[in-house]
């Protein structure tokens, strides 16, 4: 539930800046939302390495380990978010030019995005906090997280873009205000468990750069298929682009309503995180193996549902999106794509969370590497005569290569019974 309202915010975005009478608004969110999503999500190991050592700590009794791997995230996010912050003139400069947007939205973009950075300290914080519920098993708090946010961004939304007529940047602002809510509730979500004052030795230990690095390395792998991931999305968008400002503004809606169901099916890849986690760290196998299979039987039935509902309201939804007419017939030229991507994309989503879980996070860093360099990139570049069919075949390609190769590194493991050696 709190996974699936992440993509309503951006839906709720898309589908005001899709009736300001211009596509270059919602262009521009494209633009500068992939350049920051790229630099956030890169961070993402934050929540998924917390998730996978919290949920390890908590299986085998000890909350005293919980506790300070809690407290080293949120001081490393800390410490991310003031580089980010420092250093963001550099790497936004470096993300337009490498994404090379057309002229009327360039300007727009980094208005967008410069509003945009000033969350970071929230948003990252908020990672951290989040991987530290989910590795407790205890998701109602991040769900009141994110459910806030959303709610806080849409009423926003609505007084800047539409009220205030600050459009573009009325996102970004909206945005900005309302991580900064979720951070707070994130706050009182970690005061809740711990209202007394903190361990005399846990502030020595935060000191000391050795204690970080059983965190850093086990967030290694995860750091490095987190970047080929947002790259190959923000690949992505700008390969659409290039294709015209139509198609980038059809395509960001397009992905807008597949992030629906991709967030869906990742709230199992959660549970499969904390579960699997637990069950290694208490040595469970036969429990790790139950977990597995119970999330994926979950997570086929949402990658079904979501298609059916795609198939059956994509027209009212698009009427929902826009009311361009150029815009209205690309979405229906494209939907087909669109309907099929949670199918080729499910598999993916369960075993990233059973990989995260079991701290087997260097299968996924190859897998993805695969996916990427010999799948995704060939299929675009000997589709491109296709235009922005050969694109989304590509993407469809790429996303159905990532649940394979995951699925066959699954089943080495189990057949060389390492699961626990692992944990």
């Amino acid at each position: 539930m709190s996974n699936i309202s992440i993509p309503l915010l951006g839906l709720v975005d898309a589908a005001i800046l899709g009736h300001l009478g211009s596509n270059r608004y919602l262009g521009a969110v494209a633009i500068g939302s992939a350049l920051l999503s790229f630099l956030y999500w890169g961070f993402g190991f934050l929540r998924m390495g917390t998730t996978g050592l919290v949920a390890r700590a908590v299986g085998a009794d000890n909350s005293k380990q919980a506790q300070l791997i809690l407290a080293q995230s949120v001081v490393l996010a800390l410490v991310l978010a003031s580089l980010v912050w420092l250093l963001h003139p550099l790497w936004l400069g470096i993300g337009f030019a490498l994404m090379a947007p057309q002229s009327e939205v360039l300007g727009l973009a980094e208005s967008y995005a410069s509003i945009r950075i000033s969350s970071a300290p929230a948003v990252l914080t908020t990672y951290a906090v989040v991987g530290w519920c989910i590795g407790r098993q205890d998701t109602r708090w991040p769900l009141l997280i994110v459910v806030s946010t959303n709610l806080c961004n849409i009423v926003l939304d609505v007084v800047f873009i539409i009220g205030l007529d600050m459009r573009s940047d009325g996102a970004a602002l909206a945005t900005v205000f309302s991580e900064y809510l979720g951070c707070a509730i994130a706050i009182f979500t970690v005061w809740r468990v711990y209202p007394q004052r903190p361990p005399r030795d846990l502030l020595p230990t935060l000191m000391r750069w050795s204690g970080y690095q059983h965190l850093l390395q086990a967030n290694r792998h995860l750091f490095v298929r987190t970047i080929c991931l947002l790259a190959s999305l923000a690949f992505f968008t700008a390969a659409g682009d290039k294709l015209g400002g139509d198609i980038l503004a059809a395509n960001a809606l397009l992905m807008q309503l597949l992030f629906v169901s991709a967030y869906a099916m990742d709230g199992f890849a959660f549970a499969a995180e904390g579960l699997s986690g637990q069950r290694l760290g208490g040595q469970d196998l036969a429990g790790f193996y139950q977990s597995v299979r119970r999330c994926g039987l979950w997570c086929a039935v949402t990658a079904l549902v979501m298609s059916l509902l795609l198939l059956v309201f994509k027209a009212p939804l698009f009427d929902l999106l826009t009311d361009l007419d150029a815009l209205r017939k690309l979405l229906d030229q494209y939907a087909w794509w669109l309907i099929l991507m949670p199918l080729a994309a499910g598999p993916s989503y369960l075993l990233d969370g059973v990989f995260i879980g079991s701290a087997e996070t260097r299968h996924m860093m190859v897998t993805m590497v695969i996916s990427a360099a010999l799948v995704y990139l060939p299929a675009w570049y000997f589709t491109q005569s296709w235009g922005n069919h050969g694109l989304w075949f590509a993407f469809f390609l790429f996303s159905a290569a990532r649940g394979l190769t995951l699925y066959v590194s699954y089943l080495y493991l189990s057949h060389k019974n390492a699961w626990l050696k692992a944990s």
